[in-house]
C-alpha cells in the first residue's frame, strides 16, 4: 500500500486545535498527478496517459450533526464556514470552493451529506499543472463520503468530481485528473478513454524515472486561456459536421479528413484541431513503447508532444520551453513536455531511474541560472489513489 506523506499527522493535531475537536479524526488524502501524454484530448473525448504521483492533498476530518461545513487551509491559514443548505453554484475559485463543490456534487446526486469540520494541507505546488485542484475536491470528496456514509464508487465519484469543478467552479475541463486521483495505481500509468471510461494499467519500466519541472511560473486555470482552447474545439466539430454529421468530438476526426476539409476552418481553430487530432494517436503509441521498454522511442514521443502543443495549441512559455530544452541536452533525458493545461506550472522529462536524481540537480541549477522565480525539480514515483488514514 501506499505509504502516507510524513506532514499527514500534523493534520489530526491541526484539527483538534483549529475545531477543539475531541474525535479522533481521519484524514483522506489524494494525490496530484502528471500527465505522460495525451494533452487537451480529454475534453474532446480522446484518450490520455496521466500517472498519480507522490506528491498529495490532505483533508483531516470529523463529522458534525448540523449540516455546517468548517474548513480551514494550512497553506492559506484561512477558516470558512457554510451551511450545506446554502450551496449553489456558480462558486468562486478560492481553495475553499472546491471543498463546497464536492459536497454540492454529492448532495446533487442524491446523496444525504453530513455536516464537517475539515483542515487541509498538501505538497502539490500550486497552480503548478500537477492538479492540486483536482486532488483537494478528490480529497474532499472522500472526506465527505467517509463522514456521511456514502458508499465510495471510484468512478461515479470521480464524475462527480468532474461535475464539482465543471458546473461549481466553472473550469470546463475533462475527466483525466479526477479519474487519476482516485484510480492511481502504485507503478503504473493509467491509460484512459474519456468516451468510454475503459482503462488500462501501463506498468512504468523500472530503469525510467519521471521528473518533475516545476518552473515556478504560476497560472490560474479558470481565468487562464484554457476554456478559449475548449471553445475553439468545439468550434472546429461545428464546422466539420456540415460534411460528417456524425462526428461527436475531435476523436472522431482522422488527420486526412482534417486536411481534406482544413477550408472549413478558421487558421486559428485549424492548428488548435490538428494539435488534438495528431495528439489522439500519442497515448496509445507511449503505452507500447514502456511496455517494450522502448524509451527512446517514448521520448521522441513526449519531444513532438511538447512541440505541438508549443506550436499548434499554444500554450506553453518560455519558462516551459527554457526547462524542457535544459532537460533535452543533458545525456539522461529520452524526452521532456509540459504537462497539465499549460501556460506556466510544470514539465516533466523521461529519463534514466539510475541517474535521476543528478539529472534533476543539473537540470535546475542550469534553469536557475537563468530564469529567478520559486522553481523546483524532483523525481516522482507512481503511486495508488485515493485513500482514507486513520490517526
Amino acid at each position: 500500500m501506499t505509504a502516507r506523506p510524513d506532514w499527514v499527522d500534523r493534520l489530526g493535531s491541526g484539527i483538534r486545535f483549529r475545531f477543539g475537536r475531541s474525535t479522533r479524526p481521519k484524514t483522506a488524502l489524494a494525490p496530484g498527478r502528471v500527465n505522460l501524454i495525451g494533452e487537451h484530448t480529454d475534453y474532446n473525448d480522446g484518450w490520455v496517459l496521466p500517472m498519480a504521483i507522490d506528491r498529495w492533498v490532505g483533508a483531516a476530518f470529523a463529522p458534525r450533526t448540523d449540516g455546517v461545513l468548517r474548513m480551514h487551509s494550512v497553506v492559506f491559514d484561512e477558516s470558512r464556514e457554510t451551511q450545506l443548505d446554502d450551496l449553489a453554484p456558480p462558486g468562486g475559485a478560492d481553495w475553499w470552493s472546491y471543498v463546497e463543490g464536492a459536497a454540492w456534487a454529492l448532495r446533487s446526486a442524491g446523496h444525504r451529506v453530513a455536516g464537517v469540520d475539515l483542515v487541509i494541507d498538501g505538497d502539490v505546488p500550486l497552480g503548478s499543472g500537477l492538479s492540486s485542484s483536482s486532488a483537494l475536491t478528490m480529497a474532499s470528496m472522500l472526506a465527505l463520503s467517509n463522514a456521511s456514509g456514502i458508499e465510495w464508487k471510484p468512478v461515479e465519484m470521480a464524475l462527480l468530481g468532474r461535475r464539482a469543478e465543471s458546473d461549481y467552479i466553472g473550469v470546463k475541463g475533462g475527466v483525466m485528473d479526477q479519474f487519476i486521483s482516485v484510480l492511481g495505481q502504485e507503478g503504473h500509468a493509467l491509460l484512459l478513454d474519456c468516451r468510454t471510461l475503459e482503462t488500462e494499467l501501463v506498468s512504468i519500466p523500472p530503469e525510467a524515472a519521471i521528473v518533475v519541472m516545476d518552473t515556478g511560473a504560476r497560472r490560474t486555470l479558470a481565468t487562464s486561456a484554457y476554456n478559449d482552447r475548449s471553445w475553439s474545439c468545439r468550434l472546429a466539430v461545428r464546422a466539420l459536421r456540415e460534411v460528417e454529421p456524425e462526428l461527436r468530438a475531435l476523436r472522431d476526426v482522422e488527420p486526412g479528413f482534417l486536411e481534406a476539409e482544413r477550408s472549413l476552418l478558421d487558421e486559428n481553430v485549424y492548428r488548435r484541431a490538428k494539435h488534438v487530432v495528431d495528439e489522439m494517436a500519442r497515448p496509445f503509441a507511449l503505452s507500447v513503447a514502456l511496455a517494450s521498454g522502448d524509451l527512446v522511442e517514448a521520448g521522441r514521443l513526449m519531444d513532438a508532444s511538447h512541440f505541438s502543443l508549443r506550436d499548434l495549441y499554444e500554450v506553453s512559455s518560455p519558462e516551459l520551453d527554457l526547462i524542457t530544452d535544459l532537460a533535452r541536452r543533458r545525456p539522461a533525458c529520452f524526452g521532456a513536455r509540459l504537462t497539465g493545461a499549460g501556460f506556466g506550472g510544470c514539465a516533466i522529462a523521461l529519463v534514466e531511474a539510475e541517474g535521476a536524481e543528478a539529472f534533476a540537480e543539473e537540470v535546475h541549477a542550469a534553469y536557475r541560472s537563468e530564469i529567478d522565480l520559486p522553481s523546483s525539480v524532483f523525481v516522482c514515483r507512481p503511486v495508488a489513489g485515493a485513500f482514507i488514514v486513520d490517526l
